[in-house]
């Protein structure tokens, strides 16, 4: 638990007043509690999970159950509507902007997304049902994708068309000419 809360805590730049920082620390208590065998010790420290989620969600308008699966350094880049099902999995290096769900399709069945690493996720955009997400994805706001996005692609709209992802090069910068003539 402290080794992944030291890297939230760079990821958060050791900002306190960072609501997503205060989900993850949350997060991260709840699964950090099962590692604890006797379930009669344990049994405090759930109720505190249960406490501080309660409080967690109150504040930061995050709902991320320690049940998800969450890779290392997600970014909750703009806190407040985050939905998260508890079935859910999250690749390394995500960003959530506010607005984000990811879960059930339907109310009565199960499957919840699996997200890859490095996906770019935008604002109010739902990511719904059994469906894959691959490594590198951009996700546009308000975007509903409710089938599998393959890598290197971005799904936009609603429902969400996938187009390839072109990535731009960026010009490198001209260094100053210095004057040495005078």
């Amino acid at each position: 638990m402290f080794k992944d809360f030291r890297e939230d805590w760079a990821t958060y730049h050791g900002n306190i007043g960072n609501r997503g920082l205060w989900a993850m620390a949350t997060y991260r208590f709840g699964q950090w509690r099962y590692t604890i065998k006797p379930p009669l010790l344990r049994k405090p420290f759930s109720l505190l999970y249960k406490l501080l989620k309660v409080f967690s969600e109150m504040v930061t308008g995050v709902e991320l159950p320690c049940e998800a699966v969450v890779g290392r350094r997600l970014i909750i880049e703009h806190a407040f509507d985050i939905v998260i099902s508890g079935d859910a999995v999250l690749g390394d290096d995500v960003v959530l902007r506010n607005g984000v769900t990811i879960g059930l399709r339907h109310r009565l069945q199960r499957g919840s997304p699996v997200i890859g690493h490095r996906c770019d996720i935008g604002a109010g955009a739902k990511i719904l049902g059994p469906i894959h997400i691959g490594d590198d994805v951009a996700i546009g706001a308000n975007a509903v994708v409710i089938t599998d996005v393959p890598s290197n692609s971005i799904a936009i709209g609603v429902p969400a068309k996938i187009r390839p992802r072109q990535l731009k090069a960026v010009p490198a910068i001209a260094e100053p000419k210095l004057d040495t003539a005078s």
